[in-house]
This record gives C-alpha cells, structure tokens and sequence, in this order.
C-alpha cells in the first residue's frame, strides 16, 4: 500500500476513533462527578450483550438505524441535510400499514409491493422538500422540519377512526396486515432476527455501488463537493439536488419496516419516533461510508439494549441515561474530532508539496531548469 493511501486510511480511522475515546473519557468525567464508578457501568452493558436474546435486540435494531442513517448519508454526499428522516419513514410506515391490511396479495408480491409503498411515500415526502430547494432556494432544513411536523398531523389525522384508525384498548391502530405481508424472520437461540435484517445488508451494498461505480454516483458527489465546478461539466445541479432528495425519501421509507413488517404488523401511535434523528448521529460517526455506518449502527443499537441493566445493577444502580449522555457526547465529539483530523490531513498535505518544491528546487538549482518544479506545483 502507497504512503498517501495509509495516510487517507488512518485519516480516515481517527476522526471515529478519537471521537469515542473522548466520549468515553467525558463520560467517565461525569460519573467520576456524580460519584459513581467510571468503570463499572461499561462492563456491566458489555456483559448484559453476551445474552443472546440480547444480541438480537441489538440486531434488529441496528437494522432499522443503517437503513434511517443511509437515508442521511445520501443527502451528506450532496451536501443536503435531510433532517426530514423521521417525518419520512414514519408516514411511509403507516401508509404501509394501512395499504397492507386493505390489499392482500401472494407473499411473493405483497412484500414487494409493500416496499415499494412505503419507498414512494418516503420520496414523495422528501420530494417537496426538494422541489422547494430547487424551485424557490428554500433551504431543505427549515422545508423538512416542517414537514416532521406535518407529517405527525397527517398521521394523527389517518389513523383517526373515522379515516383508517381501529381502536383497540386504548391505542389507535391500522389495524393487523395480512399474514401476507408479513416479512419472515431469522429463529436463533435468542429469538429472532428481523429478515428484512438482510435487505438493510442489499441496501449498504447498492449505496456503495451506486456512488463508487457509477456515473450517477460520481455526478452526485461531485455536485456535492462543488455545484459550479459539477454545473462546469455539463451536471445539472439542480436535478442532482432533487434526485438526492427523492433517493434519500425512498431509503428512508424502508426504516421502518424490519419492525412494521417484522413484529407488529400495524401501525399505531406508539411506533417507534426519532430514529430519524438518531441517524444523523449514526451517519456522522460512520463518516457516510456503509461499513462504517454498520459499526456506528451497531454501537448506538448495543448502547440502547445494553443500558437497561444499569438500574438492577446491585448493590449500587446506575441510570440508564448514562447512554444517552454518550451518545450525544459522541455526536458533540464527531464534529470536533473530524475538524481537527481534516485539518491535520490538511495541513500534512501542504508540507509534504513543500517539501517536493523545495527538493525539486535544490535539484534544478544549477541548471536553471524548473520544469520539475512547475510540474510539482501543479500537483
């Protein structure tokens, strides 16, 4: 392996790295505050993760996390921050819902016909935040805030009884899909694993394959990276933005059926809220690559199901949020960390060109030829 490839590899290592030894270290502080062990509540979670009715807690929840943080990942790779995730795949899943309990078709085409579903409500939702970015320059911050809120009144408005609600006890529902439609598991010693587990695994590859082997993979990243540069060769921009939009909508459609078409098989207003911001976090710390989205989903899924045992631990308890508060401190320390690295990188950059001019200098000094220096230069 090439110098400068080790040095793009290690870059690209530390930013994560760094980041979570410093939240583990600022959580450490906080215990260490509180006057508690700064020790012992990791080791309990890490032994509260040998259970294997555990294990799959944590998979089947990391599932659904890498599928909500690609759908972030998209809109990083443009340069678009898509805070919509969670307004998007909750209204996806209960148009879902509701269609799966009123259709019913052969297994082979209910599935299908249920992820393509939920796949255009989640676009067609992230699409009018694109069209306004594109049509009116309104940022899609503010346009997919809003549109979380809308998308809850929308919800609360379908599943009344009147409209697609079923009441039951004192929960408002879609009612049970059909057994059709239901998306069959993995059994194992602990339970069993969410199937659509495999399809978040198909969902990391074609990301990876669109964006790296791709010509529409490599015109979105570069209209990320640059919009005049991309618009200079011949990339509208504009149509990038809006297609990185619907993408990242139909991604995020699918983050909440590993648990709708898994385990519940209806839609109520209890379902799970806000993956769609804890993937931003995810994306962050995974820096937008689908591997290290996985590490990242698997982290934030383990400190979830793992930190329940803190409040039976004996003889002292400790308080579950302790999680919480590393997780934020992982995002706050993300940010920090890969500042510091990409200007570390940054800086490692200009002297090692220096320090080729400066060679290239000294070897042409006496011949007045600079050719090699110029060629330096360019680079």
């Amino acid at each position: 392996m090439k110098k400068f490839d080790k040095e793009r590899v290690l870059l690209a290592v530390a930013g994560p790295v760094i980041a979570l030894i410093a939240a583990v270290a600022l959580t450490s502080v906080v215990l260490l505050a509180s006057g508690k062990s700064p020790i012992e509540p990791y080791s309990l979670m890490l032994e509260q993760a040998t259970f294997s009715d555990v294990q799959v807690l944590i998979l089947n929840q990391a599932g659904m996390y890498y599928l909500a943080a690609l759908a972030v990942a998209i809109g990083f790779r443009m340069n678009l921050f898509n805070i919509g995730v969670d307004g998007q795949y909750r209204l996806a899943a209960m148009v879902t819902a509701v269609v799966g309990t009123h259709l019913a078709l052969p297994s082979f085409l209910q599935i299908p016909m249920l992820m393509a579903v939920a796949m255009l409500t989640g676009a067609f939702w992230a699409g009018i935040a694109g069209v306004l970015k594109t049509t009116r320059g309104v940022s899609e911050v503010v346009a997919t805030i809003m549109l979380n809120a809308i998308a809850t009144s929308v919800i609360a408005y379908l599943t009344l009884t009147e409209n697609f609600g079923v009441p039951v006890g004192n929960n408002q529902t879609t009612g049970v899909m059909e057994k059709s439609g239901w998306f069959p598991g993995i059994k194992v010693a602990g339970g069993e694993i969410y199937g659509f587990v495999i399809i978040s695994v198909l969902a990391g590859v074609l990301y990876w394959l669109v964006l790296n082997r791709t010509r529409f993979g490599f015109d979105l990243r570069a209209t990320g990276a640059s919009e005049s540069a991309a618009a200079a060769s011949g990339v509208n921009a504009k149509r990038m933005v809006l297609s990185a939009m619907l993408i990242s909508g139909a991604v995020s459609g699918l983050a909440g059926l590993p648990i709708l078409l898994g385990d519940t098989h209806t839609y109520s207003l209890s379902f799970p809220a806000g993956l769609g911001f804890t993937a931003i976090g995810i994306a962050l710390l995974g820096r937008n690559n689908p591997v290290g989205i996985a590490f990242a989903a698997l982290l934030w899924a383990f400190l979830d199901k793992a930190s329940p045992a803190l409040d039976y631990a004996q003889p002292e308890a400790y308080d579950k949020e302790i999680a919480v508060i590393m997780q934020g401190l992982i995002v706050i320390a993300v940010v920090v960390s890969y500042e510091e690295v990409r200007r570390w990188g940054l800086r490692r950059q200009q002297r090692r060109v220096g320090e080729e001019l400066a060679a290239a200098a000294r070897a042409n000094g006496n011949n007045g030829n600079n050719d090699s220096v110029k060629e330096v230069a360019a680079r």
